[in-house]
């Protein structure tokens, strides 16, 4: 297994590869800047993390992509992970031990991570096994509602003391605190998000109900980037025990989040079947259910190093043994 190079993209032809291609094709052209600019300041990442699996040069097997969460880089993501029509002459053993084996190899290569996100189907038993083997484990289950909003939308009105903000660098704390607040604590724990990664996995328009009176972010739609279905997608947050939201106030946070899309996703917590019903009330269709896998890095320390701390704490605690000599000490005048 080896990182992708430039003289790799002419031989990644099989049509499982073909949607992407622009992406691999960015991934080597920014590998440069992304190296150079890691080692001077920590950053969004500019570009995803390729690794090829082949038999021979001639004949790619497999490849995974991975990308950094965070600005630290404590958090990674699996985006893809693909196998070649040449994996499958090996059976399905082999082609499970292909994508193990490039699993493994970019859970090793990231030296500074401390967790690891992917995003599966539901109903892909054969990922969520591999993933299971990896040591991922499910924290979360995310319904994937299809939007068509209505135009025109009418003004509605919203509840005193509540204010629709947009989500910009002014704003950005109440947002990251509404959703520590909304997020399970392993989660939360394992994403390590900062205000500015959450900027930085943002698109505009993202908006936010803010309570004036307590100052704080009550619910919150943020715009990410379009997903593999190709379609603008909406993380949909509310604020434990503001379930009475549910309703006109989080009717025009949705709208208003939509912008000029035609078509969106919703994503929303499967456990909220409350939420699920209302989405459900406003015209949108289930897509599909979406499982979020989790895993912690654990790194030893290299022996050398634990060799050199024992021989100091020999050295200290030797001097405390019975039977030794005392360290002889200065008399005072």
């Amino acid at each position: 297994m080896v990182p992708l190079r430039g003289w790799h993209l002419p031989l990644l032809q099989d049509p499982c590869f073909a949607d992407l291609l622009p992406l691999l094709q960015r991934a080597v052209l920014l590998q440069g800047p992304e190296w150079l600019l890691n080692s001077i300041t920590a950053r969004p990442a500019l570009a995803p993390d390729v690794l090829l699996a082949y038999r021979d040069p001639q004949q790619p097997l497999g490849l995974v992509i991975s990308q950094r969460l965070n600005r630290s880089g404590s958090c990674w993501q699996l985006q893809e992970l693909r196998s070649a029509e040449a994996s499958l002459a090996a059976g399905e053993a082999g082609r499970m031990a292909i994508e193990s084996a490039l699993v493994r190899e970019a859970i090793q290569r990231s030296r500074g991570a401390a967790s690891w996100i992917a995003t599966t189907a539901s109903t892909d038993n054969d990922r969520l096994a591999l993933l299971r083997q990896q040591g991922f484990q499910p924290l979360r289950r995310e319904t994937l509602w299809r939007w068509e909003p209505l135009r025109p939308t009418p003004q509605r009105p919203l509840p005193r003391d509540l204010q629709l903000r947009p989500l910009n660098r002014r704003t950005a704390a109440a947002m990251w605190q509404l959703e520590q607040a909304a997020l399970p604590a392993q989660l939360r724990q394992l994403l390590d998000r900062r205000i500015d990664d959450l900027l930085d996995q943002s698109e505009q328009p993202s908006l936010m109900l803010f309570d004036s009176n307590r100052q704080q972010a009550v619910a919150g739609a943020r715009r990410l980037r379009p997903g593999s279905r190709g379609l603008p997608e909406l993380e949909l947050s509310l604020h434990p025990g503001w379930q009475h939201l549910l309703g006109e106030p989080l009717q025009l946070l949705l709208e208003r989040s939509a912008g000029d899309a035609d078509e969106l996703l919703v994503r929303s917590d499967v456990l909220d079947g409350e939420r699920s019903r209302w989405l459900q009330s406003l015209g949108m269709a289930p897509e599909g259910e979406e499982v979020v896998m989790a895993r912690s890095v654990w790194r030893r320390h290299s022996p050398q190093q634990n060799q050199q701390v024992a021989r100091r704490l020999e050295a200290v605690l030797g001097r405390l043994q019975p039977g030794q000599r005392p360290i002889p000490t200065p008399l005072g005048r």
